[in-house]
């Protein structure tokens, strides 16, 4: 099953951006379709930001590590796809066609532990969960994924794989097992700076069949009643670190532009996957390493408080004990659990927000007190998109038929211009400016969603400044100047992933009827109460909606409320 066809059947919208995300970007000119030259990533193998030249003019290959899929998707699950699909939708927008690879996992210990405990097959476990995944993906709001491979489709392109490195001296075989000799690779320990000695391989059994305790699996061979494959070796299954490296040759090359996951797995497993492809290929595997902060559980400051500051600047020598100091990975026994849950109390798009606020290799503390706070400044957007809607009738969020604008958000439009020279644009195209810098800057989303809200304040300004809620008091040319610093807003945020479609309110769903009803209720027995001069009771029917969560606003026209602060 690939990636696009489990999502197919999830929703419309995803489709067709799926769809969208795999065409090759218009050009308009000679220099579109290079990509920009501005861009640079801080690569972990050389500990240094580096100018972002990609293998092939205008062409990115990206392979992010996938989970193994033997229980539900946890949040720590979606913190990569997050950051590298908004990686992705920037450097599209830069004007590269971008080839993303994300694996799974469906053949491991874990996976067969499950099985047995389940009663049912280990491809029914691998299926059930993959789907899991994917529908958490979506409601991410990660739909830019091109291919996402799973290693039991793999199992002949992964032997050959093994065999390569039979051939050249790089591997052995010994007694149905096929292990990597480490001490042939002179360069293991590069990207971790951790030697052969540190690597810790299988123990039991397979320990007695290696040349050097190092040595790491490549091919292991079958036990009863576990699933297995044919190879020259005998039945067995592959080894966790091969199934990376075949896939990624598979559908990246034996050299491709960037290789992501998160610090956890910088060892053992991207070291071993640098030792087995660069031995096989003798070039370089991946010309970038990225390596996203882990998921850490604990108390997280304000947005933009003094907590977001430091973070937002990342050190240039960070290392894995860095990014797990402010409370270690989170795991399933940490309360990681119940995604799903989660996004239904809190909507995809506030998740996504908070994990974008930080800088992609700062470690992100969780908890569920951290993403009430998130909400209250992504409330600030959706009461703007609110005023947007009462000003010009046109609702913020565009058609999601891909023949219209919404594709262009995405298509090489970082080279356009702002029409208009006035005091307002002028404003606009610095803090877009200031955007792309930011991101230009190794992806910072931190500091991006810092100049998104710059502009949101200015377009406030302007339109309380301007009367843009007074038709009779406004000017058109007035209107035209903030609709235009609104679509400046709407294609920056697209790049982040965010405000492409209404965002779901938690408890609105199929009752906002009779919600509204009620409101409307205590809306009007408030306007009975200030027209009798009874402001107390004015004030207490206000407060006691606020602490249900409804808030109350005041217009010349009316009095509206809304969901959230």
């Amino acid at each position: 099953m690939n990636h696009t066809a489990a999502l197919r059947g999830n929703s419309l919208l995803t489709t067709q951006r799926i769809e969208m995300s795999t065409a090759t970007a218009p050009t308009t000119d000679s220099t579109q379709g290079q990509g920009s030259m501005n861009i640079r990533i801080y690569n972990t193998l050389t500990k240094t930001k580096e100018p972002f030249v990609p293998i092939a003019a205008g062409k990115v290959g990206i392979y992010l590590c996938g989970p193994t899929v033997y229980k539900e998707a946890h949040i720590g699950h979606m913190v990569g796809p997050v950051i590298f699909d908004t990686i992705k939708r920037y450097l599209t927008y830069s004007g590269f066609e971008v080839n993303w690879v994300v694996n799974i996992t469906d053949v491991d210990d874990k996976l067969i532990a499950q099985s047995r405990e389940r009663g049912i097959t280990m491809s029914q476990v691998a299926t059930e969960m993959t789907m899991d995944y994917c529908a958490n993906l979506l409601a991410m709001g990660v739909d830019q994924i091109t291919s996402m491979p799973r290693a039991t489709e793999n199992m002949d392109e992964i032997i050959r794989f093994i065999e390569g490195l039979i051939e050249k001296d790089f591997a052995y075989e010994s007694g149905g097992d096929v292990f990597f000799d480490v001490q042939k690779d002179r360069q293991y320990g590069k990207l971790s700076n951790r030697s052969a000695d540190e690597q810790q391989g299988e123990g039991g059994g397979a320990a007695a069949k290696k040349r050097s305790a190092a040595d790491f699996a490549l091919w292991k061979s079958a036990k009863p009643d576990e699933p297995a494959w044919d190879s020259p070796w005998g039945k067995g299954r592959p080894g966790w670190h091969i199934e990376c490296s075949a896939m990624s040759r598979r559908l990246l090359g034996e050299s491709f532009d960037i290789h992501g996951g998160g610090l956890d797995l910088m060892f053992p497993h991207h070291e071993n996957e640098i030792a087995q492809s660069e031995c096989c290929h003798a070039k370089p595997m991946a010309r970038y390493w990225m390596h996203n902060g882990l998921l850490g559980s604990g108390e997280a400051g304000k947005v933009g408080g003094r907590s977001d500051r430091q973070t937002s600047e990342v050190s240039e020598s960070s290392e894995v004990s860095d990014a797990q100091s402010a409370g270690g990975k989170m795991s399933r026994s940490a309360g990681a659990g119940g995604l799903r849950g989660q996004i239904e109390r809190h909507g995809g798009e506030k998740i996504r927000f908070f994990l974008l606020k930080t800088h992609y290799r700062s470690t992100v503390v969780y908890s569920e007190a951290a993403l009430d706070e998130a909400a209250i400044p992504l409330d600030k957007f959706y009461v703007f998109f609110e005023r947007y809607l009462r000003i010009t009738d046109k609702p913020f969020y565009l058609d999601p038929d891909p023949k219209n604008e919404v594709r262009s958000l995405l298509v090489s439009r970082r080279d356009g211009t702002i029409a208009g020279d006035s005091e307002l644009l002028a404003e606009v195209k610095v803090y877009r400016d200031a955007y792309l810098a930011k991101m230009d800057d190794d992806f910072n989303s931190g500091g991006a969603v810092s100049e998104l809200f710059n502009l949101l304040g200015t377009l406030n300004k302007f339109a309380d400044k301007r009367h843009l809620e007074e038709k009779s008091k406004r000017s058109q040319a007035d209107l035209d100047q903030f609709c235009r610093g609104v679509e400046t807003m709407r294609e920056l945020s697209a790049i982040l992933g965010l405000f492409l479609k209404p965002a779901k309110t938690s408890g609105s769903e199929g009752n906002i009827e009779v919600m509204d009803k009620l409101v409307q209720t205590f809306i009007r027995m408030r306007a009975d109460a200030r027209k009798n001069k009874d402001f107390a009771l004015s004030d207490r029917i206000r407060d006691d909606l606020a602490a249900a969560g409804i808030t109350l606003e005041d217009r010349k026209e009316a009095t509206t409320w809304r969901l959230g602060t």
